[in-house]
C-alpha cells in the first residue's frame, strides 16, 4: 500500500514538469489562483507546490498571490456570514475583536494554503491595501506591489494594473474562473462602473479605528460566465490548458483576459444579459 500511495503522491519534480508542460517559463510573472485540495497529494503540501513553482519561473520569474483580508471588514460577505444570527451584543464583541491590518502580521486564512505559504516565506513583499492585499516572491515583487492605494481594491492603482503592464500570465492551478481577480480590473475599465462605501478596521500611529471608503462595487457573480466566453473567442496562445496532478489548469494571459473582460462586463450589465 505505502508503494501505491508513494507512486500516487505529486513531488517537486513532476509538478515542475507538469507546469512547464503547461506553458510556464523562466523569468514568467505569474499571477497564482491554487487549489490544493484539487491536485491531489502532494509533496512537501504548499511548500513543495511553491518550490514547483519557483522552480519552473527561475530565479528571474516573480509569483503573485491575492492575499485578501476580508476578515477586518464589516461590509465584506464574509462577515455577514460570520454575524448571521447573532444578537446585538455578540456581533459588537465580533467588531471588537476584528484587528487592524498589518501587512507584515495580518494572515489571509480564507486565501488557501499556498497564498498563507508566499506571504509568510523570507523576502516576500506584501502590498499595502487593508482588504485586497496581494503576496509575491521574485525580483520584480517589490515594483509590482508598490503604491498600492488604501481607497483602490483593484483598479489602476493595484497591482494588478501592474500585473497587466507587465504583460503577466494567470495560472489556475485547480482553480476556476469564478475565481479569476484579475477579470475586476475590467470592471474598473468599464465606463462609470457603480460605486459603493466599504469598511474596515484600519490602524493609525498605533490607534486602532474603523475606516470607511468609497470604491467600485465588485461583483464576481457572472465571472465564470465571462471565463467561458472568454475561450470561445480567445486568440492562439491566450489560454493554454493541461493538468498537474489531479487537476485541470488553465494558463492565461492577463492582458487578453482584462480587455475581453472590459468589454464583456460593459455590454452584458449594461443589458442584464
Amino acid at each position: 500500500m505505502d508503494d501505491v500511495l508513494d507512486a500516487d503522491l505529486l513531488d517537486r519534480a513532476r509538478t515542475t514538469a507538469a507546469l512547464t508542460a503547461l506553458g510556464v517559463r523562466p523569468g514568467d510573472v505569474l499571477l497564482v489562483h491554487a487549489s490544493l485540495r484539487s491536485l491531489g497529494p502532494v509533496a512537501d503540501g504548499a511548500r513543495g507546490v511553491l518550490g514547483a513553482l519557483r522552480r519552473a519561473v527561475g530565479p528571474t520569474g516573480t509569483l503573485v498571490v491575492p492575499a485578501f483580508t476580508p476578515e477586518n471588514s464589516d461590509t465584506s460577505p464574509h462577515y455577514r456570514e460570520r454575524v448571521r444570527g447573532l444578537d446585538a451584543g455578540a456581533v459588537d464583541a465580533v467588531r471588537a475583536s476584528m484587528e487592524p491590518y498589518d501587512p507584515a502580521l495580518t494572515p489571509a486564512p480564507s486565501m488557501g494554503a499556498l497564498a498563507e505559504t508566499v506571504r509568510t516565506t523570507a523576502g516576500a513583499w506584501r502590498s499595502a491595501h487593508p482588504q485586497t492585499s496581494f503576496a509575491a516572491l521574485g525580483p520584480q515583487a517589490a515594483r509590482l506591489l508598490a503604491g498600492h492605494r488604501a481607497d483602490c481594491h483593484l483598479g489602476e492603482d493595484s497591482p494588478l494594473a501592474r500585473l497587466y503592464e507587465a504583460d503577466a500570465r494567470i495560472l489556475l492551478l485547480g482553480t476556476v474562473y469564478a475565481t479569476c481577480t484579475a477579470f475586476h480590473l475590467g470592471e474598473y475599465r468599464m465606463p462609470g462602473p457603480p460605486r459603493r462605501s466599504y469598511r474596515c478596521v484600519v490602524a493609525s500611529w498605533g490607534v486602532r479605528r474603523w475606516w470607511e471608503y468609497e470604491d467600485v462595487a465588485l461583483d464576481d457573480g457572472d465571472f465564470a460566465a465571462l471565463g467561458a466566453a472568454f475561450e470561445e473567442v480567445a486568440a492562439d496562445g491566450a489560454v493554454r490548458a493541461g493538468r498537474v496532478g489531479a487537476a485541470d489548469c488553465r494558463l492565461v494571459r492577463l492582458r487578453a483576459a482584462v480587455d475581453f473582460a472590459t468589454d464583456w462586463l460593459t455590454e452584458h450589465r449594461r443589458t442584464g444579459g
